[in-house]
């Protein structure tokens, strides 16, 4: 029986991938990058922000403007006031039944992460010193120093942990610290890719407890 339970938050918690791959597209579309949203799921899922804007950079072979970060920020802000921030279907539910102890460890900026579990309403089930985020860390996803950050602070062994994610990189990360991984499924792009960077997928979050054992 797991004595940790270690949550990625958008795509995991939050069903805020897509929205945020609306708001890359919009964005990439004015600088001559005519991605998809699949495309920028495919290649920006997961990752930090940083790492997003080095991919791009790559894609556009030039240096991004200055103002890069606040075009993202800002169409992503028109995006969620368009489409609205839920939570991922069974989600509520299924925190309030699990008994083990939980805790996030995202990618996203913090204060981001924080606004949107507050505004959401998942952020009770976790509380403020259970919200671990990629700026505590040397590196990101899909390095495993924010799992072992995340176990270490909490004060379970990786052994000992399951991570729910939904992105390759998280996957990859969180076995790479020695711990077992849940992908979820049911909004991925691509969830053979989860199975094959080495998560149990399941595709509805209502099963997660029988599951986790």
């Amino acid at each position: 029986m797991p004595t940790l339970l270690i949550f990625d938050c958008d795509g995991t918690l939050i069903d805020s991938e897509r929205l945020y791959n609306l708001a890359w597209v919009d964005v990439l579309a004015r600088h001559g990058l005519p991605w998809t949203v699949d495309d920028c799921a495919r290649r920006l899922m997961g990752l930090p922000l940083s790492d997003c804007y080095d991919v791009v950079a790559r894609a556009l072979d030039r240096t991004l403007p200055a103002d890069f970060q606040d075009q993202v920020f800002a169409a992503t802000d028109r995006v969620f006031a368009r489409e609205g921030l839920k939570v991922v279907d069974g989600v509520p539910e299924v925190l309030e039944s699990l008994r083990q102890s939980k805790c996030v460890a995202s990618s996203g900026l913090h204060e981001h992460v924080m606004e949107n579990l507050t505004a959401t309403g998942l952020l009770r089930h976790f509380g403020v010193e259970r919200v671990f985020t990629v700026g505590m860390v040397p590196r990101g996803k899909p390095a495993p120093d924010i799992f072992l950050y995340a176990a270490r602070m909490m004060g379970a062994e990786p052994r000992d942990c399951v991570v729910i994610e939904d992105s390759v990189p998280g996957v990859t990360g969180a076995r790479a610290a020695g711990m077992r991984v849940l992908g979820y499924g049911g909004n991925h792009h691509d969830p053979v890719a989860l199975r094959d960077a080495g998560a149990e997928v399941f595709e509805d979050m209502r099963a997660l407890p029988a599951l986790i054992g």
